[in-house]
């Protein structure tokens, strides 16, 4: 009881001097028959009210391990170290009990897929109801009440009708919303967003952004945006963390990193970003595949596929070090070399993947490739046919 008393007590201290949320040196290891599954190593982060972080990365570069392990829904099995604190309460360690005190009510998550978030056989207002009144002593009609306000909220149309609706019922960014409705329902001061727009259309992922958005500055709360998508986080975030073989190796201001990144990784992922400017020429990749967590190479974990690897680059894993901009730091020994090249995009430029530089030119040199007028023509031909 003297423990729980001591974790209410740090609770109510608001010291704005303070972060919100405070990640240092967080390390997640899965113990395997092949051996130790290094998911997460050296990741660091402070977030304050107000503060919107992205975390950018290929799939199994660590982003939503971290994640889980905040909010510790990791498997038994999984071995963290370092050190996560809210408001300055140690989190690391504590019991499952002990840390449902703070899931929801203080740290939500935003899951990828809203139809294992949500239970097909209970009403959207009953779920959002029950998970309000699990941190708060009130009536089911109060509860009820909270439930269509935080619908509302989130821009759902007729919230009083629709909370006594089954999910099946609203379509798929509907259902993202309620979602959210359900992250944000008590008034938590961070909420984790893992990647929450991926199987959604263009035009819902940024009506759910800006759902975001206008949430966190109703609230102030502090948001993590988990994502692949470099468009939405240079449209969103304030700070940016790129990950790579399960550690950050390059931070900063979204502006800085982008328009000046100092690690070759970052550049390969900017790269490969569809350009409406670039039409009829393929992407760029980045060569090659992530490392093995289990056999991560010796040094850089990036140095198999970097244009600019050296001989120093495999005597060990370079630290995070200051660049020429404050506050932006890179996991690179040659940092300062990308930085005096002219177009460090021409790094990952390969000659072998072939450019198109008119799709219409590659049509007349190959007349068998059915275009969408033959497609047209074809279709018109078979209805003139089947009407005659």
């Amino acid at each position: 009881m003297a423990e729980v008393s001591e974790l209410a007590q740090a609770l109510r201290t608001d010291d704005v001097s303070q972060p919100l949320l405070s990640v240092q040196d967080l390390a997640v290891t899965f113990p395997t028959d092949d051996g130790d599954v290094r998911a997460v190593r050296g990741v660091s982060f402070d977030l304050r009210p107000g503060d919107v972080l992205g975390i950018v990365g290929e799939s199994g570069s660590g982003k939503s391990v971290s994640s889980m392990a905040i909010m510790g829904l990791l498997p038994k099995n999984a071995r963290i170290t370092g050190s996560i604190r809210y408001r300055g309460e140690e989190l690391v360690g504590r019991s499952y009990k002990q840390l449902q005190k703070f899931r929801s009510k203080h740290i939500s998550m935003i899951f990828q897929d809203p139809m294992t978030s949500l239970n097909p056989v209970y009403t959207v207002g009953w779920q959002l109801a029950e998970a309000y009144r699990a941190h708060h002593d009130v009536s089911r009609k109060a509860a009820w009440a909270k439930a269509v306000e935080s619908l509302e909220l989130v821009g759902i149309p007729q919230p009083d009708r629709r909370a006594s609706q089954y999910p099946h019922e609203f379509s798929g960014g509907m259902r993202q919303r309620v979602v959210i409705a359900m992250a944000i329902i008590n008034d938590p001061s961070v909420i984790i967003a893992d990647e929450p727009t991926t199987a959604l259309d263009v035009t819902v992922q940024a009506q759910i952004l800006d759902t975001l958005l206008r949430v966190q500055q109703e609230t102030d709360s502090a948001i993590v945006m988990i994502t692949h998508d470099l468009g939405v986080v240079a449209g969103m975030v304030n700070r940016v963390q790129v990950m790579y073989g399960g550690t950050v190796v390059e931070s900063g201001g979204v502006d800085e990193v982008f328009e000046a990144a100092r690690m070759p990784y970052t550049i390969g992922l900017l790269g490969s970003v569809p350009n409406p400017q670039l039409l009829g020429k393929r992407l760029t990749p980045i060569k090659g595949a992530p490392p093995s967590l289990v056999n991560l190479p010796t040094g850089c974990a990036f140095s198999p596929r970097c244009p600019l690897v050296v001989d120093a680059c495999h005597d060990g894993e370079p630290q995070l070090v200051q660049t020429d901009h404050p506050g932006h730091r890179a996991r690179c020994i040659r940092w300062e070399h990308l930085a005096g090249l002219e177009s460090p995009q021409r790094l990952f430029a390969h000659d072998e993947i072939g450019v198109v530089e008119d799709p219409a030119s590659f049509v007349e040199v190959n007349p068998d490739v059915p275009v969408a007028q033959d497609l047209a023509d074809v279709h018109a031909q078979d209805e003139q046919e089947r009407t005659s």
